[in-house]
């Protein structure tokens, strides 16, 4: 992963500072292009200008914080919280292109592989204790997201940390442009009334029905963020916390099950959300070159070492 950065005025952005203000960039334009179908168009643009104005003004100061924990506290926050509202900001853009909802080809291609519809069959082993147990994994992802950047930034510095943004804001971007050229609803507003047994639990299951009532919208679904994300986040503990990806495999494949066991996603969207992690992941050293091009001021079609020959 690279440190180099590009300068603009007195704000020094990264690769991932890069990556986030060209995505809100880029719903910008789609809301532009296509407001006849986007609800209140011109105010999601003005959102995201503004989501963008404040995520510079946090990088200013955080790159003037001297203190450890708060430089990493304020990088977190500003990356984090960003990611959180393009996942919101994408929901008026789903539709752009087909103008409805797709759900019935997953259902079909399911009913065809599998013989049954995996997230309706799943109920016969429904029971308080196993959902408590699947919610745990749900939940403790939004958790696991900070600490364990937290983790590789002490043991291992700043420079693997950026790559662990980079890489699940690659993820998300890719799931975000995933719900747009193939909106898919989700298993409860499509198939809600063939549930026959309640998601009965305790604590974590609590949880995780407030994150479905106060997080999640109607869509979203494929890739699955929650299985993508936590793919890059179990990958950068296996390159940078050896141990803890032993000891996060039960949490994160349970987590995988979870999806669609809690009715949050079809079995389609947890795999194409781990391939969509692959992807990215794959992806990283790519973008990651043309990022150290343009912060040298090298045009991406150019050979590095030829500019630095001419430059001399």
């Amino acid at each position: 992963m690279t440190s180099k950065t590009l300068s603009i005025g007195n704000i020094h952005l990264r690769a991932t500072d890069g990556l986030i203000l060209a995505t809100l960039l880029f719903f910008s334009t789609l809301a532009l292009l296509f407001f006849a179908s986007v609800g209140a168009w011109w105010l999601l643009i003005l959102k995201n200008i503004g989501v963008a104005a404040v995520y510079l003004l946090v990088i200013y100061f955080s790159q003037r914080v001297n203190h450890k924990f708060w430089k990493f506290f304020l990088r977190v926050a500003a990356v984090t919280l960003t990611y959180a509202y393009l996942f919101g900001a994408v929901d008026k853009l789903q539709l752009i292109l087909h103008g409805r909802w797709l759900d019935e080809y997953v259902l079909d291609m399911e009913q065809w592989l599998f013989g049954v519809q995996p997230t309706l069959w799943v109920q016969r082993y429904t029971t308080p204790a196993l959902t408590e147990w699947m919610m745990f994994s749900y939940v403790v992802y939004v958790p696991l997201y900070p600490v364990l950047c937290g983790v590789i930034y002490y043991l291992r510095g700043e420079v693997p940390m950026e790559e662990y943004f980079f890489a699940l804001g690659l993820t998300n971007i890719l799931c975000d442009i995933g719900f747009i050229l193939f909106p898919v609803a989700g298993p409860l507003p499509t198939i809600g009334d063939l549930y026959t047994v309640p998601l009965d639990g305790y604590v974590w299951t609590y949880l995780g029905e407030l994150m479905r009532s106060q997080l999640h919208y109607i869509g979203g679904t494929i890739p699955s963020p929650h299985a993508a994300a936590a793919t890059v986040m179990w990958m950068m503990t296996y390159k940078y916390i050896r141990p803890a990806f032993y000891w996060l495999a039960p949490v994160i494949i349970t987590l995988y099950l979870s999806t669609f066991y809690g009715r949050y996603h079809y079995v389609t969207d947890a795999v194409v959300g781990v391939a969509a992690a692959f992807l990215a992941l794959a992806l990283v050293p790519s973008l990651v070159t043309l990022w150290d091009r343009i912060a040298n001021g090298t045009p991406p079609n150019e050979n590095p070492a030829t500019a630095s020959l001419q430059g001399k």
